[in-house]
């Protein structure tokens, strides 16, 4: 018998305890107050964790309530009924819709709008941190390493200056910093030889984006402007957003394909 069922057998042979559903019922009614009360109190870390779990079940709560609102509504049609359209028999019915038809079409125009965002390359290979970064060891005796060296192609603002190396954390190397993407536009068939504006995401993570590494899967921004690119208001694009398809630390170029 495997260890943990020995409760089991015991209900089973002798019943619950008197009072024991009487206790549950109480205990998970203290529950929400002893949550609350743990929610005000709990610091730093702890409860930053907390407060992500307790707004991850309130929204999954949410969605399940809209989910089943959603199904059981029923509402009128408004439009009035032709004479001769219906047979006689259904005349004295209610003309009713689900609701949830509407939503359907609702979530179809939102996929349809989300699909032009759709990237060329929606999963890309995960870069770990031992492969992005190299060990740089300082001090008298090279016992300090606490430094950093980023191993991959990065782009830094034109107005960049490097830290003292005292207070330098991570460092980027001259060699590897882009400022120019070869860009081609998808439905051109060419490609540019564009500026990057920023970093927008880097798959691997914020730390990444915030350090300006430019791996595979990664969306820069990139200036259009050559182009001559217009929006529908007749107002010129300057900046758009652009996938890299290459390793550009392999290859020493960045290449990539612009969203449009």
């Amino acid at each position: 018998m495997p260890q943990g069922d020995y409760i089991e057998l015991h209900r089973k042979r002798h019943g619950y305890q008197f009072d024991h559903f009487d206790r549950k019922r109480k205990k998970e009614a203290r529950e929400v107050h002893e949550s609350s009360d743990y929610a005000q109190k709990a610091l730093g870390i702890k409860g930053k964790m907390f407060a992500k779990k307790r707004y991850a079940e309130k929204a999954l709560m949410k969605k399940t309530l809209a989910i089943h609102e959603e199904s059981s509504s029923r509402r009128k049609v408004d439009e009035p009924v032709h004479e001769g359209a219906v047979p006689a028999y259904l005349l004295d019915r209610d003309v009713t819709t689900r609701a949830k038809v509407l939503s359907n079409t609702i979530k179809q125009k939102r996929k349809e709008k989300a699909g032009k965002w759709e990237v060329p390359l929606p999963k890309v290979r995960p870069v770990a941190e031992d492969e992005m970064f190299r060990v740089v060891r300082s001090g008298k005796h090279k016992t300090k390493q606490w430094k950093r060296m980023v191993t991959k192609v990065t782009r830094v603002g034109t107005e960049f200056t490097r830290k003292p190396p005292k207070y330098e954390r991570f460092i980027r190397p001259m060699g590897l910093r882009f400022t120019i993407a070869n860009v081609t536009h998808p439905e051109l068939k060419c490609t540019f030889n564009l500026d990057i504006i920023g970093i927008k995401k880097n798959p691997n993570g914020p730390m990444y984006t915030s350090l300006g590494v430019v791996t595979k899967g990664t969306i820069i921004e990139v200036n259009v402007s050559e182009l001559g690119l217009v929006t529908p208001g007749g107002k010129v694009v300057w900046g758009k957003y652009a996938q890299v398809t290459n390793d550009p630390e392999n290859d020493g170029c960045i290449n990539a394909v612009l969203l449009v």
